[in-house]
């Protein structure tokens, strides 16, 4: 089966992640320059010749994906499964505030342990299973085409170190940049993911220094 070129892409920023606030599975809608965001990104890849457009259909990833889904006259595909982690009762608090509330849960959550799941959560051995599921789908219903995922930074967590065979507490050597294009090929039976480029933001700085220098 040929390989699926896959344009993985994090949704462009939200006020909450300006203030390191633990999202989840609420549904907190783009920021101005995360729209902003959503547009370079689709004036970046209006030539690629992406045949699919598969979307998180929280706010945040769906509104990132639809400036490019216009650009290339292309219907999204809600994809529930390559949701950001559920982070049950942490959602909505910054980092410090969940450190400070439930230091025993923080530690724990920090450690990743895959088989932990945060309280009213999903465990990491749960988001990973579906997340690959998920690309697993992608990779088999698109063989030898190019899809672009717009989704979120644990999924792309997830995927990385897939595709490294990086275990789930292994330090993270990867960014996960809002509106960053993240490019992979993907294989089915059993899934094979192959990192191309990853973290490519030239579209997003080149219009800052366009901006700065104007």
């Amino acid at each position: 089966m040929p390989e699926t070129t896959v344009l993985l892409i994090r949704h462009g920023e939200t006020a909450w992640n300006a203030e390191h606030r633990i999202q989840g599975l609420l549904d907190v809608p783009l920021s101005t320059t995360g729209v902003w965001q959503a547009a370079r990104l689709a004036e970046r890849l209006g030539s690629e010749p992406i045949e699919a457009i598969i979307a998180s259909d929280l706010a945040r990833a769906w509104l990132t994906a639809q400036p490019l889904a216009q650009r290339l006259g292309l219907e999204p595909v809600a994809e529930p499964r390559v949701r950001e982690r559920d982070f049950g009762s942490f959602q909505g608090h910054t980092v410090d505030e969940v450190a400070a509330r439930w230091p025993d849960e923080f530690h724990a959550w920090r450690a990743r342990d895959p088989a932990w799941a945060m309280p009213g959560g999903e465990s990491g051995h749960q988001f990973i299973a579906r997340v690959l599921e998920a690309l697993h789908d992608v990779a088999r219903t698109h063989a030898g085409r190019t899809v672009a995922v717009v989704t979120h930074g644990g999924v792309l967590d997830v995927v990385y170190r897939h595709a490294r065979a990086l275990s789930w507490d292994a330090p993270r050597e990867h960014q996960m940049l809002n509106a960053a294009i993240n490019r992979l090929l993907a294989s089915a039976a059993p899934l094979r993911l192959t990192v191309l480029e990853w973290a490519d933001r030239a579209h997003l700085d080149t219009a800052r220094d366009e901006i700065a220098a104007g």
